[in-house]
């Protein structure tokens, strides 16, 4: 893609005072979805493995409540996070939009303080990560939304969820 071609973006970044429940999860990304604007939805947060990697207790499966499966938008989510943090990319033509209804989801659903930072907290740009798992002239192919989400040792299809 030509840069002059490129749509101008911005994240917002929801950072809740505590871990989300996974059902306060599911509500919040459906609503998020239906909001206009919104290009990509990234969830951070630590880890909930299956089994114990290391120690003593190496190879037990991990019973966590909050690893779950989720549906957004008719898509089954394994939650494999527990939720700390939520960014949206979104289109600057539509930003004020999205931001008002935006406010007015995280009045309904949110059940503790949060903040909101607006910045650019995801790539941009092309990194050798990105390189090293999808080959030379990648960019003409993969949707500038995958740029920087590379695992290059993960399959993308554990760690991306396309939710149209």
């Amino acid at each position: 893609m030509v840069e002059s071609e490129k749509i101008n973006v911005i994240d917002v970044k929801i950072v809740p005072n505590r871990y989300l429940k996974p059902d306060t999860t599911e509500k919040i990304l459906n609503e998020l979805y239906e909001l206009d604007g919104q290009q990509r939805v990234l969830i951070h947060g630590p880890s909930i493995p299956l089994k114990v990697f290391y120690g003593p207790g190496k190879g037990h499966v991990v019973n966590h409540t909050d690893r779950k499966e989720i549906n957004v938008k008719g898509n089954a989510v394994e939650l494999r996070v527990m939720v700390g943090e939520i960014v949206i990319t979104v289109n600057m033509s539509k930003f004020n939009e999205f931001m008002d209804g935006l406010e007015h989801i995280l009045e309904k659903n949110m059940p503790c303080d949060y903040s909101l930072l607006i910045g650019i907290f995801t790539r941009t740009k092309s990194t050798i990560s990105d390189y090293l798992k999808y080959g030379n002239n990648f960019e003409e192919v993969l949707d500038d939304r995958y740029i920087g989400l590379v695992d290059s040792r993960a399959k993308t299809s554990e760690t991306v969820k396309v939710i149209k």
